[in-house]
């Protein structure tokens, strides 16, 4: 252990000494209330006797020791790590939009229902549908959102035959699975040798039991698939719809409108296009943008402008043939207000200046590191490249063991073994908030450490070597994780 990460170990210990105190509350000025029965209560509690101080510098060096978009660089393939503009977190933070509660009545939170039609008609425009529903809390909510509709479209049709969904091999993860659970079987499409969807495997599958498809544009490979408009057009002629996995979005604003490709119902991930930090899980968003045939299915509610006596209003409302509600209020607020911030402050221009520039960035990692990292997919890519260190594990060090070392040179590993169909991958999605700067650190970065694979790999193997926690036991810890310090044994007899 290092005189640093001893330090850090020191000021992470703890410090509670009996007596001491942060905050001295003041006399019981309201009447004192029964307390809950005996075996509810607890007769002491564990919590740490500290100062003010104390409690601050032990937070604030926690804090330190995180990585954030806000102190380095985040090329997490697939996830769109981007930088969000501070003044969305303000404009969210004020007090008629943080303040509000979901089951206030109409006419008092009539700015927060005008903000979210406003959002609403926003990503029509942009997606090139019909209608959305910003109910779905997350992404993952928006795809089962999506195949439940579907679904209900072809019962109501009488085509409850059609239990087939089909689903590329370079699709998000979380698309098999949302087609799963509304029961469906899923079959996998295979990619060609270009990076597209093969068609030969498509028009086999597509048959009278095809419920739909669901497709990750541009895919997890990077790519805009150039049969798109074909696919789509196939699986309509099956009799099915087709479905879009808009997590990807931030490579399309202002270039392709998923409505004009052919698709029938998409979600859109918010948190990740739309400018909301959601490191560590949340918090999401994902709308869904449908066609007029879709419309009646919306989950619930919607929001719906009125006019009445030359005055407008805005009110929820359950669309006709709804596949019912999927969150307790109406969506993730907060992160509508966000969106709607980063929209209305980038306007037209600015959403397309996001795409021109994260396919740019993208692109430029592409041609520098192409000669030093396998390209699986020789033609340019979206907003992610994906390269392979197959030619690195050659040499003795993976892809695990590169991404591990680009952590010492201050970089935070890209996504690894994603697609599963690249052997050795490393997805990598700069964004369009990098400067130019940053992106030849990092190809610096990658080039040495493709140097050292070959003059000295075991540094690399043993990597990181510069990070607070050095290299983990990743089995163990994603199956017996420790979730939170307590005193050893040997500590207590040391102290």
């Amino acid at each position: 252990m290092t005189a640093q990460q001893d330090h850090r170990r020191r000021l992470l210990m703890d410090r509670s000494v009996p007596g001491r105190v942060g905050a001295i509350l003041p006399s019981l000025d309201v009447p004192a209330q029964e307390l809950p029965d005996g075996q509810l209560l607890r007769s002491d509690l564990d919590l740490p006797e500290v100062t003010e101080p104390e409690v601050v510098r032990y937070f604030t060096n926690l804090s330190q020791l995180n990585f954030s978009i806000d102190t380095h660089f985040y090329p997490l393939g697939s996830c769109t790590m981007k930088y969000n503009p501070k003044i969305n977190d303000e404009v969210a933070s004020l007090p008629g939009f943080a303040g509000i509660h979901p089951l206030q009545p109409d006419y008092q939170v009539q700015g927060a229902l005008e903000i979210m039609h406003h959002v609403q008609d926003y990503l029509v425009e942009i997606t090139g549908m019909a209608a959305s529903s910003l109910a779905p809390l997350a992404g993952a909510q928006g795809e089962l959102c999506g195949i439940l509709m579907i679904q209900k479209y072809h019962q109501e049709r009488g085509d409850s035959h059609r239990l087939k969904m089909l689903i590329p091999d370079s699709a998000h993860g979380t698309n098999p699975a949302s087609a799963a659970m509304a029961g469906y079987h899923v079959v996998s499409i295979p990619t060609d040798s270009e990076g597209n969807c093969d068609l030969k495997a498509l028009k086999k599958e597509a048959t009278s039991d095809l419920a739909g498809m669901m497709i990750t544009l541009p895919s997890t490979l990077g790519l805009f698939d150039q049969h798109i408009v074909e696919v789509c057009r196939l699986i309509h002629e099956a009799g099915g719809l087709a479905y879009a996995d808009g997590a990807n979005m931030n490579a399309l604003l202002g270039q392709v409108k998923m409505g004009h490709l052919g698709f029938d119902v998409m979600h859109l991930n918010l948190h990740k296009t739309f400018s909301t930090p959601h490191g560590g899980g949340g918090p999401g968003a994902g709308p869904v943008c449908v066609q007029p045939s879709l419309q009646p299915y919306l989950p619930a509610p919607v929001v719906e402008r009125r006019s009445y006596n030359g005055k407008e209003s805005y009110t929820l409302v359950t669309p006709e043939k709804t596949i019912g509600k999927v969150s307790a209020s109406h969506g993730n607020f907060g992160v509508l207000v966000r969106a709607y911030t980063y929209i209305r402050t980038l306007g037209n221009v600015g959403l397309r200046q996001v795409s021109e520039n994260a396919v740019l960035n993208a692109n430029y990692l592409l041609t520098h590191l192409k000669d030093r990292y396998h390209l699986p997919f020789d033609r340019p890519c979206m907003h992610e490249v994906v390269l392979s260190a197959d030619w690195q594990k050659g040499k003795g060090v993976n892809g695990l063991e590169t991404a591990k070392r680009l952590l010492d040179y201050g970089f935070h590993a890209p996504t690894m073994y994603f697609p599963l169909t690249v052997d050795e991958a490393l997805l990598i999605e700069p964004t369009e908030t990098e400067s130019k700067e940053t992106l030849d650190l990092f190809i610096e970065a990658m080039k040495a450490i493709d140097q050292e694979a070959t003059e000295t790999p075991d540094l690399v193997k043993g990597a990181p070597h510069t990070t607070p926690v050095r290299r983990l036991d990743e089995a163990r810890a994603a199956r017996q994780p420790d979730l939170r310090w307590q005193r050893k044994a040997e500590e207590d007899a040391n102290s």
